[in-house]
């Protein structure tokens, strides 16, 4: 058994852990489904049927996609699911692309179009992806009237989930929701005991056995130690970039107050730049 990985658990954010639990157990998934996205009462998933997670386009050329879980109910309704370990407006972007995808390959040529069933798509985020407040962890975005936000069409919905703003007495009235978030936010490999409420519940119990590390081969343990290094140095790589960016913006603001011949004790007290490095300007 791998010495990297301390612990009983391993982190169900992971890739290889996230798909072994929701992408391979169907109840397991049809019940954070129900739990966490904004389904009408009596108008909640009974079943699923697991779709390819490749998004392939219709032309040659255009871009190819991989969502971590996509799904789809008897009465047709279709869902993706993605886990991302590091916030970036890319990741936007390619849940707008891979939705739409999902939309536009429902109908073959010649079909109707009263055959197209709404898509959602679910995005639990390890990171702190919205300026909103510190308390706001749940975004749901739908195609609505700009003017009459009630009036909503169908077809499209995208739910964003914070997790680490996440705190259980936020939404204590949503039993199941509660369950799932704090497995997901409070299990990991330094995990030594577990809520009594998480080993009552029988799917997230269940979803704790598909986490024990010993379940797992040496191979299975490598690659999730070495994706969770590369989460790691993804977010390195992004702080070092975003450091670089506002260093660059900070040095233009100085530059145009030193071209307005703004005193340089002023320009210090404002950037936080050196005399030497205004000098240099």
């Amino acid at each position: 058994m791998s010495e990297n990985v301390k612990g009983k658990y391993l982190n169900p954010k992971a890739d290889l852990t996230f798909k072994k639990v929701f992408g391979e157990h169907e109840e397991l998934m049809r019940s954070l489904l129900n739990a966490l996205l904004p389904l009408e009462p009596g108008k909640e998933i009974e079943h699923l049927e697991y779709l390819p997670s490749e998004l392939v386009p219709d032309h040659p050329g255009k871009k190819d996609s991989i969502v971590d879980v996509r799904c789809f109910e008897t009465g047709g309704r279709q869902f993706i699911v993605e886990m991302q370990m590091n916030w970036n407006h890319e990741f936007q972007n390619r849940v707008l692309l891979n939705a739409s995808k999902a939309v536009v390959k429902q109908l073959d040529d010649g079909e109707d179009y009263s055959l197209i069933q709404p898509v959602y798509s679910l995005n639990l985020i390890n990171d702190i992806g919205f300026d909103a407040g510190p308390d706001e962890f749940y975004h749901d975005y739908a195609i609505v009237n700009v003017e009459h936000s009630d009036r909503i069409i169908d077809g499209l919905r995208f739910v964003f989930v914070e997790l680490p703003k996440f705190k259980p007495q936020t939404i204590a009235e949503r039993k199941m929701a509660v369950l799932w978030l704090r497995f997901l936010t409070e299990i990991n490999e330094r995990t030594e005991h577990v809520a009594p409420e998480l080993l009552e519940n029988p799917e997230t119990s269940k979803a704790l056995r598909i986490l024990e590390k010993s379940a797992y081969t040496e191979g299975q343990l490598y690659a999730y130690e070495q994706y969770l290094l590369s989460v790691v140095d993804e977010r390195v790589l992004m702080e070092g970039k975003f450091k670089e960016g506002l260093k660059q913006g900070i040095i233009q603001i100085a530059r145009k107050m030193k071209e307005k011949r703004i005193p340089i004790y002023d320009i210090i007290d404002l950037t936080g730049l050196t005399a030497e490095e205004i000098e240099r300007l």
